[in-house]
This record gives structure tokens, sequence and C-alpha cells, in this order.
């Protein structure tokens, strides 16, 4: 029975799950066992009947994962009882040179790396969708006043599409770190046991090179047994990194759906979803909530990550357990993640009559920056303008009065600014800075 949500398909989507899955990893295995042999034959080292027969029977369909798991309960050994189970399948050439030269690793990192390689195509795409997503939202929403806050207080105006550009700029940033991340990780390894390819032979170097360029990777440099565990440990903050950010957006939406605020809401199925056991009038964030939560999880993973690094000498087996775990959660949580945030960015709802009354709330003092400019413009000097207009919005705000009522009021004020400079001053719409130039450049991208 299933004991973590994982395996029960309750995260991540059929096509993340699948690449992780026991039977793929066997499959990858199979395909560097044959890729090396291959390569051997081309060099000259093995015979070439003896590499096709190799790869004809490299297949989960006759090395089968029942078959392996069989082996491995008498040897104690996962890698070498595909070894075995591929040796047995080979009753030509083939049965005397499978793993001929080779080490685990050479096998399992550059099948990770097959994996990492899957994986990543899958988390483009994830990417591309939530980009075309959020171009969207920033045409639709470029010109939507909505309040500007920091420290959860009013702090300014701006626009619902200035929001959301700045969260596609930051999405660009991660299919440009992907594509970096990508020409560092996608390698592998065929050096043998210390990583000095004497088990190879003189054509070393040419089989690697082979057997690597027909898996589609590049060879990663030098290595120990096993390629330096720094470039796991960055694919692992990369999808951490990519998860904290995802957790900002949803976080942003959990504030925003507010009672109190309302300003957007998650998308909800009205017909038959349920928000709460307890208040069937509840509708809670509850996609985004989910976000925040795995990205806790996703977080805590880059610990082992790079703890992982440092292995004894030439290597140990540390990592190994944990790397059975970080991988598989950090791409499908990552996968997961970029789904849900996908999801409620599409079907968001958004209210601009709310948006409206909380800009209200303050009555002007919202734009109390902008009479002191104002006062400045006519050689008030700032910090004086700042502290009387302080002044003015704290009455304003204690007392429920409107901000501008009472700057037609002050003597001191009124002298400097006329009523209708003073209404102008206080019109959210003009007071929007470059706000539409940057807009502009984030969809011109």
């Amino acid at each position: 029975m299933p004991i973590l949500p994982i395996d029960t398909g309750r995260y991540g989507s059929p096509e993340m799950r699948r690449i992780f899955e026991e039977e793929n990893k066997l499959q990858r295995w199979l395909d560097v066992e044959a890729a090396v042999a291959e390569a051997q034959a081309f060099v000259g080292d093995i015979p070439k009947e003896a590499a096709e027969e190799i790869r004809q029977n490299a297949n989960i369909k006759i090395v089968t994962l029942d078959h392996v798991k069989g082996i491995e309960k008498e040897i104690h050994h996962d890698l070498m009882s595909m070894v075995v189970a591929l040796s047995e399948a080979c009753t030509g050439e083939g049965r005397k040179y499978v793993h001929y030269g080779l080490t685990s690793y050479d096998i399992e990192d550059t099948a990770t790396a097959l994996q990492f390689k899957e994986a990543f195509s899958v988390l483009e795409k994830r990417l591309d969708g939530l980009e075309e997503i959020l171009v969207s939202r920033v045409r639709k929403h470029r010109a939507l006043l909505i309040v500007g806050r920091t420290h959860g207080r009013h702090a300014g105006v701006i626009t619902l599409g200035l929001k959301f550009a700045v969260w596609l700029e930051e999405v660009r940033r991660y299919q440009q770190r992907l594509k970096q991340v990508k020409e560092r990780v996608l390698v592998g390894k065929i050096l043998g046991i210390v990583g000095n390819g004497a088990g190879l032979g003189k054509n070393a170097l040419k089989i690697q090179e082979r057997a690597l360029g027909k898996l589609g990777l590049k060879p990663a440099g030098l290595v120990t047994q096993v390629i330096q565990r720094d470039l796991h440990a960055e694919t692992v903050c990369y999808l951490s990194l990519l998860g904290s950010s995802l957790d900002k957006f949803a976080t942003e939406i959990r504030n925003l759906q507010r009672s109190e605020i309302s300003e957007v809401m998650e998308p909800f199925e009205r017909e038959k979803q349920v928000g709460s056991s307890a208040l069937p009038s509840k509708r809670n964030p509850e996609l985004s909530e989910r976000v925040s939560s795995m990205a806790k999880l996703m977080r805590g993973l880059v610990i082992p990550a790079l703890e992982n690094i440092p292995l004894w000498h030439e290597r140990d087996i540390s990592n190994s357990a944990s790397e059975r775990f970080i991988f598989p959660m950090s791409f499908i949580l990552a996968d997961e993640m970029l789904r849900l945030v996908t999801r409620v960015l599409d079907g968001l709802e958004v209210l601009p009559e709310n948006m409206e009354r909380n800009l209200e709330l303050s009555q002007g003092s919202l734009l109390a920056e902008r009479i002191v400019n104002s006062l400045v413009e006519t050689g008030v000097p700032r910090q004086d303008a700042h502290e009387r207009v302080r002044k003015i919005s704290i009455r304003a705000l204690d007392n429920k009065i409107p901000f501008g009522q009472l700057l037609l009021e002050d003597k001191f004020i009124s002298k400097r600014l006329k009523p209708k400079e003073i209404k102008e001053a206080l019109d959210y719409r003009t007071y929007l800075g470059v706000t539409r130039e940057l807009v502009n450049s984030a969809l011109r991208e």
C-alpha cells in the first residue's frame, strides 16, 4: 500500500511521476549499458555482435523490474541486480561484455541525468504556460488600479497589471536559470571505479564521449567514482528557489483573498466544491495554501542536497538513501506547484469594485506623498512639508475626515496650493508614475 502522498498520485502530473517510477529508472540504466556497449564496439574493444545483443536485450520488457527485484533480494545490490538480469538475457557474445569496465555509478549517475533531462522538459513546458498566463493577465489588468501595500499597510497606488508584470519578469528569470542549470547538470560519466577510466582502457575518453553523445548528454569533466554532488545540489536549490517564488505568488493571492480585502479570489467550482466542512458559505484559498505548504517541504530538501556534497575520498554511499527521496520529490513538488499556480492565475476572479473601495479607505491620505512633493515644488523644504502633511494625515485618519478637506482648511497649504491643484493631486489615476512604460517593457520581452 502507498505511504507517501506522492505515491498515491495526489501530487505531480502523471508525466512527471512516470519519469521517477522504478520502471523508467530501470530503463534508463539499461539505456546507459547499451550506449556504453555500442561505444566500446565502435572503438573495437568488444565485438559488434556483443554490443548489438546487449542493445536488443536492454529493455524492461525483457529485463523486467520484477526479475531484477527478485535478484536484489538475494544479492542486496540494486544496480548489480540489473547487470545480472541483463547478462542472463544475453545468450551469445553479449553475455561476456555486459557492464565491462564499468562501475555502478557510471550507470546510475548518467541515468539520473537522463531523468533530470526528461523532468526539465516538463518544467520548461510548465514555465512557458505560466509565462503565457501572466502575459495575458498583465495585458488585461494593466490599467486596473489597486492599493500598493508595504508592511501590510496602504502605501501608494499601482495597477494589478504591474503586480503581475513583476511576477512575469521573475518567471522569466527562472526560464533563464533553467537553461543555465541544464548546461551544467545534464552530464554523465563513464570513467570507472575511481574516475580515471582505467577499467575501460586506452579508449576510455572516446567511449565516454560516444556513449554520452548517443544519450544526449555531455561528459561531466573531472569526477571521482561519482559526478560531484554540487551539480545535484544546484538542481535542488534551483527547484527550491522556484518553489519559493511560487510561494510568494500564492501568498499574495491568499492575502488579497482575505475577507477584509477581497480583491481577488481563487477559482471555485460553485456547483459542487466545498470550502469548509463546518461553514457552508466558506471559500478558502486552498490551492494557494497548498502551494505554500509544499514550498516549505521543498526548502527543507535543500539541506540534504548540500550535505551530500562532502563524500569520503572518491566516494561513499552516505548520499544514496537521501537522493532516492530528494530527487523525485523536488521535481514532483515543483511540477505540482507550477500546475497549481497556473491554474489559480488562469481562473483568478478579479473584483475591481473592492479594489476601488479599498483605495478610498484612507479618504485620500494614500496620496499624501504627492502633496509633499507638490509643496516642495512651491519652495517648501522637503522635511517641513513632510511634517506638516504628516500631522494633517494623522488627523484625517484619526477623525475620519477626508484628507482633501483638511488640506483645503490648512492656511499654510492653501496659500501654496490651489483647490484645483489639491483635487488633481488626489486623483489616483494620475499618480502612477512610469507604470505604463514598465508594463510595456514586460510585454515587449
